[in-house]
């Protein structure tokens, strides 16, 4: 259960996390050794460059190619570059259990800011965004495709408050991206939400997605999501999705609420991963940028 927190305006700076994360990744794509996004997340495949003269020290001779080494008197390999266009669709969580927090960003100001800043990378790198906002029903949608104007309707819509609120139903969403043709099998689809009161065939549509797309589940939690004050007094809970109320002394429900918490996580990230999918978990008291920058890592090690 939480407490819903309603503002007229969402607190999103996108400026810094933009920056950070720009920076880091264009890092990181600049060192061979740890790649970035770009080896974390690969394009459909390989697409023919040029021809280079073979190297005894670099290639092995099974690479090179005869047909046009005799014609040009020369030992030659083919050069590849990868075929980027690579669809990465953002699903997001707005139900009302994402407008709440304890810290200085509700979960869907910090989702909105992760999202955004990872859509801004990902169209700076060439590829495509696509996107659907979602709680009972569609809130908003686009198909794939590139370029600014993406990345400013995405960000409008993030940031819009009346997208948000409503009853939270994830194999709805799941269902909808698993069904439509316009998000091909090869692309990167990204579930962001708390995952908080799951329920109907969740587990299916996810073992689903694991295998028609590459699939990442990201967990946004507030620290209050996951434990309670170690303090006595009562405090009034609401539940975000069926606006049931109860009056709970926190520090009587503390070790059981944090042991259902972690049995919970664990239970989600656990299906995920037997599904084939990726899981990163983030916590809006600290920064996604580093947890995101490893999970890259992370990924483009899986490559070598």
């Amino acid at each position: 259960m939480a407490s819903r927190v309603h503002r007229k305006k969402l607190n999103v700076d996108l400026t810094p996390a933009i920056k950070k994360l720009d920076v880091t990744v264009k890092g990181l794509l600049n060192t061979k050794m740890l790649g970035g996004y770009k080896s974390a997340f690969r394009g459909r495949g390989l697409e023919f460059a040029d021809y280079r003269e073979y190297s005894p020290s670099e290639d092995d001779a099974s690479l090179i190619d005869w047909k046009a080494s005799l014609r040009t008197n020369t030992l030659v390999v083919k050069e590849f570059v990868e075929e980027r266009n690579l669809d990465v669709f953002f699903l997001i969580d707005c139900g009302s259990g994402m407008v709440f927090g304890s810290t200085e960003k509700l979960k869907n100001e910090y989702s909105a800011e992760f999202a955004a800043s990872l859509a801004y990378v990902i169209l700076e790198s060439g590829d495509n965004v696509g996107y659907c906002l979602f709680n009972n029903e569609i809130r908003a949608q686009s198909q794939p495709l590139r370029g600014k104007d993406q990345f400013y309707k995405f960000t409008r819509d993030l940031i819009n408050p009346n997208n948000y609120g409503g009853r939270f139903h994830i194999d709805a969403a799941l269902k909808f991206i698993i069904g439509t043709q316009s998000i091909r099998n090869s692309s990167l689809v990204i579930l962001v939400s708390d995952f908080i009161g799951l329920k109907g065939d969740w587990k299916r549509y996810i073992k689903s997605a694991g295998k028609k797309f590459d699939f990442v589940g990201v967990m946004v939690r507030d620290p209050r999501d996951q434990t309670l004050p170690a303090d006595s007094y009562k405090v009034s809970l609401e539940n975000p999705h069926t606006g049931s109320q109860m009056v709970v002394d926190p520090i009587l429900i503390k070790e059981q609420y944090e042991k259902l918490v972690r049995e919970e996580e664990k239970k989600i990230r656990e299906e995920f991963l037997r599904s084939g999918a990726d899981f990163l978990e983030l916590n809006t008291a600290k920064s996604f940028v580093e947890p995101l920058v490893a999970f890259f890592i992370r990924r483009s090690k899986r490559w070598k």
